[in-house]
């Protein structure tokens, strides 16, 4: 199989290196500085083992490829937001034999949130979804890193919305022996729930730092348990922290990396590299979302949709907004929301 990246980031360079590094054949696909980059001096993947330089194929689109091969697999990595173009870029590209891409290829969502998934179901037949447990950054054009050890990260596989088949077995084998950890689970959309729970927590991270004194712990507490009330009372099922705690472990451990400091999370990394764009509304904003279908109030969660997108729109600074003022803000969105 050729693993075709779509979407050469954080996630998505990192699982095209490791994928490499072990002898599988990969396209990486990514546009602007990081294409250049990429194109000129190949990926650079720092990982506890070191750089490694992966000279791989990249490509700003489809068309660069000409026809698809039948054994090619997609990974869909773009963020949330920039996935209905990926999708509608990618989708009707021919493959050899007859067929389009969407018609005939597997595409696995490796993405944050729940909303990629539907999204690429529009469009294409064959739809699988990975729950990322994997701590990368990418805020340097062409260079990704990873610091997790000894796995690089743990990456649940299913059809979606539900079961598996031998694509998705030979997938995770080949993620096996590329540093990874990739269970396939009939029940994928369970551990993507449990995962988008932890993500609500981006956006707070992108306006105020890392969450790491009380006050930003207990926030963020506050904003997870707007999160959870929301699916128990849409009776979507999710991972305990119990459940999810068993299984990694101390599998995925940070370690220091040279030249390659972790400043923080996805939503964090884009406020960082200026892009204008953020996945709260797919992450906070699905909380939002449900809160509204299923009448819970999400004061919270809306609060922070709301701060981390005009962080992003008005290229503020990540992390420029003091604690105090995020709890007092978040103090006033819960009076006003009764």
């Amino acid at each position: 199989m050729r693993y075709v990246i779509i979407g050469a980031g954080a996630v998505g360079g990192v699982i095209g290196g490791r994928l490499a590094g072990s002898g599988h054949e990969v396209v990486l696909v990514a546009r602007g500085a990081h294409f250049e980059a990429l194109r000129e001096h190949g990926l650079r993947l720092r990982v506890p083992e070191g750089e490694l330089t992966h000279r791989l194929p990249v490509v700003d689109g489809p068309a660069a490829l000409g026809e698809l091969r039948p054994d090619d697999v997609l990974v869909l990595a773009v963020k949330t937001q920039d996935s209905v173009a990926a999708l509608q870029t990618w989708g009707p590209a021919p493959v050899a034999g007859g067929g389009t891409a969407a018609e005939r290829l597997p595409l696995f969502c490796a993405q944050n949130g729940v909303e990629g998934r539907r999204l690429a179901l529009r469009l294409f037949r064959r739809v699988y979804g990975v729950c990322v447990w994997l701590p990368s950054t990418y805020v340097e054009p062409g260079v990704v890193s990873a610091a997790g050890s000894p796995l690089t990260g743990i990456l649940h596989l299913g059809r979606h919305p539900h079961g598996t088949d031998e694509t998705a077995r030979l997938v995770a084998a080949d993620l096996e022996k590329s540093h990874f950890e990739a269970p396939v689970v009939a029940d994928v959309a369970r551990w993507e729930y449990a995962k988008l729970l932890s993500n609500l927590g981006n956006a707070l991270e992108a306006v105020t730092g890392p969450v790491s004194d009380e006050a930003a712990l207990a926030l963020f507490r506050r904003v997870r348990a707007e999160g959870a009330a929301v699916l128990d009372a849409a009776g979507i099922a999710y991972a305990s922290t119990e459940e999810q705690q068993a299984v990694r472990g101390d599998k995925v451990t940070l370690v220091p990396l040279d030249g390659a400091p972790r400043g923080g999370g996805s939503s964090w990394q884009s406020l960082t590299r200026g892009t204008g764009t953020i996945e709260a509304d797919y992450l906070n904003g699905e909380i939002a979302l449900l809160g509204r279908l299923h009448g819970v109030p999400t004061p919270l969660n809306e609060l922070l949709q709301h701060l981390a997108d005009t962080f992003a729109r008005e290229r503020r600074a990540a992390g420029s907004m003091p604690v105090a003022e995020l709890m007092r803000r978040a103090d006033e969105a819960v009076v006003n929301m009764r």
